[in-house]
């Protein structure tokens, strides 16, 4: 979408425009050239020569891109940008993410000011520091937004198992040694997820074991624990990750 000029923009589910009314999303952005995404957390911030969309994926949203105007669209495609070009459409099942407009830097700040710093811009030292004094649990302190952003569910079950750390140890009793492997195993896991576009469902992940029936623990082959922590389901081995 990059330098693409929107022709129009179509709501067919009016409900997933959280901040604004579709009918004025859609004038704001009519006519307007789309300029270089950026992102923050679980964020992406779609900036234009004029306002900014902003777009939240939830669990089971994403862009889908068609060179062709109107042709196969998707029930759940919720909100379309219509360029010279083809058309961006923005696919949500669930609706759990949504569209937000931001007109100025004050109205973004608004959005996306309560958020801590960007897991994955932030050097090993960097989130080591972020993480000093904090005392929640271990995977609640990972997917708090207002810490750490772009950390959910899966994403800190994955980087916990892989640092041998049990989700609901507290992190002011993780030592300066093991704080360091969680930064480190954190930028590990965020830059493998990146290229693989989602969490590997690959041999060696946890992630490939998340929902199977007989889930086991990649490392010993020993049954996986599944039990609700910090509010969510979270699976993790009882024997890498001791209590």
């Amino acid at each position: 979408m990059t330098g693409e000029r929107a022709r129009r923009v179509e709501v067919p589910t009016p409900a997933i425009v959280r901040n604004r009314r579709p009918a004025s999303l859609q004038r704001s952005l009519a006519g307007r050239r789309f300029e270089r995404p950026g992102r923050h957390g679980k964020w992406m911030i779609a900036s234009t020569d004029g306002p900014t969309l902003l777009l939240h994926f939830g669990m089971t949203g994403g862009l889908h891109w068609s060179g062709q105007e109107g042709v196969d669209r998707h029930r759940h495609d919720r909100l379309i940008v219509v360029t010279g070009n083809g058309e961006m459409r923005y696919r949500n099942m669930r609706m759990l993410g949504g569209a937000w407009l931001a007109r100025d830097e004050a109205e973004l700040d608004g959005i996306v000011g309560s958020l801590g710093p960007d897991a994955a811009e932030l050097d090993p030292e960097e989130l080591d520091a972020v993480l000093d004094g904090r005392r929640g649990g271990a995977k609640a302190t990972l997917m708090n937004q207002r810490v750490l952003a772009g950390i959910g569910n899966e994403l800190s079950d994955e980087i916990l198992w892989r640092a041998r750390i049990h989700p609901a140890r507290p992190v002011n009793l993780l030592g300066a040694r093991k704080r360091r492997e969680l930064a480190e195993v954190t930028q590990d896991v965020l830059v493998a997820s990146s290229r693989h576009g989602r969490i590997p469902r690959e041999p060696g992940w946890l992630e490939e074991q998340r929902g199977t029936r007989d889930a086991r623990c990649p490392r010993d082959n020993r049954p996986l624990r599944r039990s609700r922590i910090a509010g969510r389901t979270s699976y993790w081995c009882p024997r890498c990750q001791r209590g």
